[in-house]
């Protein structure tokens, strides 16, 4: 029996969110684990209320359907295979539909960069890390090269919020290519909402993608991820952040939970920041998908 998202009760044709999972964790370079976060997002999303109390609606209400998994844990063994599986995967989704991707490492982001180049779209991450290397442990793919290939791929048009950790050669590139992040101790002084726009008016994109990897918030809140970072984002932060994109948004990734290191907290984190997705993306929406 497939497990499904809580109140993911439509069949794809009449959703218009569709949330699926890749189970893959081929890169990760600190905690392994993270190919398990997707059913567990799912069982956590048991345990929350339909009703989403800030925006008054229901999710039993909306048209939400869930793929299940693309692959199985033990399916995928190259990385480059698991990229061009997200990409297919989008295809069938955008840009009709809204599709919320669980994670799984950090790396199936480049998947959807490839799409998101057809569209016009930027993407916006939250993240401890800067994940800007051009290759980490000869694989150009890795879970800590996201960024780097992201901003290759659309042409600059990335930005990473919370960014705490990064090596030397990193933030050199990045000064070089003007790549440009707000790390967390900027976010601290001008919150979240003065960190938004100025990212907003560096990406200069309509069109935005969030990538939350789930370590850009505080492990003290998401203490079950692959490579924990201190001084981190609160979960409010980033709900405010989902809250403030949410006309712009047109999908939406959240990676780099690590259920064998959690305590339950993360998994639910997760579960309740999918659903914020939901909410606020359909409390913004003037014609209503049929």
């Amino acid at each position: 029996m497939l497990l499904h998202f809580a109140d993911a009760n439509e069949n794809f044709n009449d959703s218009f969110f569709i949330i699926f999972g890749v189970p893959f964790d081929g890169t990760s370079s600190y905690r392994h684990g993270s190919k398990f976060a997707p059913d567990e997002i799912r069982k956590a999303s048991y345990n929350l209320e339909s009703y989403v109390v800030e925006h008054k609606i229901s999710l039993s209400d909306i048209p939400i359907h869930d793929i299940g998994n693309i692959g199985t844990l033990d399916e995928f063994g190259d990385v480059n295979d698991v990229i061009d599986s997200v990409y297919s995967t989008l295809q069938s989704i955008l840009p009709d539909k809204f599709p919320i991707m669980l994670g799984g490492e950090h790396s199936i982001t480049i998947g959807a960069a490839k799409i998101l180049k057809n569209l016009n779209a930027g993407i916006i991450f939250i993240d401890a890390h800067g994940d800007f290397r051009d290759e980490y442990l000869v694989n150009k793919y890795s879970h800590a090269c996201t960024a780097r290939r992201a901003y290759e791929i659309l042409d600059g048009k990335i930005i990473s919020i919370g960014v705490r950790s990064a090596s030397k050669e990193e933030v050199k590139d990045a000064e070089k290519l003007n790549y440009q992040w707000i790390d967390a101790y900027t976010f601290r002084k001008i919150g979240w909402e003065g960190a938004i726009k100025k990212a907003l008016e560096i990406l200069d994109a309509e069109r935005i993608y969030l990538s939350i990897d789930i370590d850009g918030i505080d492990p003290a809140y998401a203490p079950g991820t692959g490579t924990p970072e201190f001084f981190g984002l609160n979960p409010m932060d980033v709900k405010s952040i989902i809250d403030f994109l949410a006309p712009n948004l047109i999908g939406a990734d959240i990676t780099e939970v690590c259920p064998p290191y959690d305590n339950g907290n993360t998994s639910v984190l997760a579960a309740r920041l999918v659903q914020e997705l939901i909410a606020a993306k359909w409390n913004t929406m003037e014609d209503k998908f049929i």
